[in-house]
């Protein structure tokens, strides 16, 4: 019996146009990244893994682009039961385990280097855990480096002081908005797919993202400067329904998770060794980088900690690590 459960219209639409297969299980792979970004080629890599070391017991189906709906919608169907697993930074998360949030904090460490001892701490497997009883959403892994955070704008950042009144969008979670808003921009939360459009409407002023991503939807058309803020370490995770986790034999819970992991690390190498060749091309494109004092927007966003209740989770953090 194939354990697919389908909890909306579009999913059961695009799943059940195909023919029925012989695997047991089905999982579908959903990002907002496009086809040609290093997440989507490393899920590539992980479908070939799964499927071959599962012997087709598992059929693993890629949507890039948010082809099965928005992040937090995908969350939703994934709620409910859905056989997905979505490629979402830990501030979507956030509203389920509000400890998880600090994995999308502001200056949290130096460089995405630092994420491998977080992830590897008691605290932090206690707060997935944690996610999937009180959600049903179960954190596979937090290992899909995206990129650092920079500010694409139209005109050059240099200080809080120049993002005032400059319409930023970000992405619609809690601690991103107030890191925005505490960096002296105004935050505009929206979807990734209407960026693009909205730049091109003066919609908004700008955008807060990652090289790899803005050069995947072309950021550099509608923006001209890239400010080196660093003001976070975009890592993602992919999350899927514990029920039907749970339902997978434990062999097929050990492919799944070491595939994906290992999927994780390619893709964090592969936008490591990418970052380079972006911004050369964004350059010749007629994008102009600057570096920033970094001291006074560490300053600014000092504050979200306390604002969004995550003093508590740095300190279990720290203290662990400090060990």
């Amino acid at each position: 019996m194939k354990h697919l459960i389908c909890s909306t219209a579009a999913l059961a639409a695009i799943l059940g146009a195909a023919p029925v297969l012989a695997a047991d299980y089905q999982l579908a792979l959903s990002t907002s990244q496009p086809q040609t970004d290093p997440m989507v080629i490393a899920m590539q890599q992980a479908e070939e893994k799964i499927e071959a070391r599962s012997e087709g017991a598992i059929e693993i189906t890629i949507y890039p682009s948010s082809q099965l709906g928005e992040d937090n919608d995908v969350l939703e169907q994934i709620r409910n039961g859905a056989p997905i697993a979505v490629l979402v930074d830990a501030g979507r998360l956030a509203p389920f385990q509000k400890e998880l949030g600090i994995l999308a904090a502001p200056y949290l460490v130096d460089d995405y280097t630092g994420y491998a001892a977080i992830t590897d701490t008691q605290v932090y497997k206690d707060w997935v855990e944690g996610l999937a009883e009180a959600s049903g959403l179960r954190l596979l892994d937090y290992n899909w480096f995206q990129g650092t955070r920079q500010m694409f704008t139209r005109k050059p950042i240099e200080s809080p002081a120049d993002l005032e009144g400059v319409r930023v969008r970000t992405i619609d979670a809690p601690g991103w908005v107030a890191t925005i808003d505490a960096m002296g921009a105004t935050p505009a939360p929206m979807p990734w797919s209407e960026v693009y459009s909205a730049l091109q409407l003066d919609a908004i002023d700008g955008a807060e993202a990652q090289l790899t991503g803005a050069y995947g939807i072309k950021l550099h058309e509608v923006t001209t400067n890239v400010a080196f803020t660093n003001h976070i370490q975009l890592f993602t995770g992919l999350v899927t329904s514990d029920q039907w986790f749970q339902a997978l034999p434990a062999d097929l819970q050990a492919i799944v998770t070491e595939e994906l992991a290992a999927a994780g690390d390619a893709a964090t190498q592969m936008t490591v060794d990418k970052l380079a060749e972006v911004q050369a091309e964004m350059e010749a494109a007629g994008v102009t980088f600057n570096e920033v004092d970094l001291a006074p927007f560490r300053e600014a966003v000092a504050p979200v900690y306390d604002e969004i209740g995550l003093s508590e989770a740095r300190a279990a953090l720290e203290a662990e690590l400090d060990d």
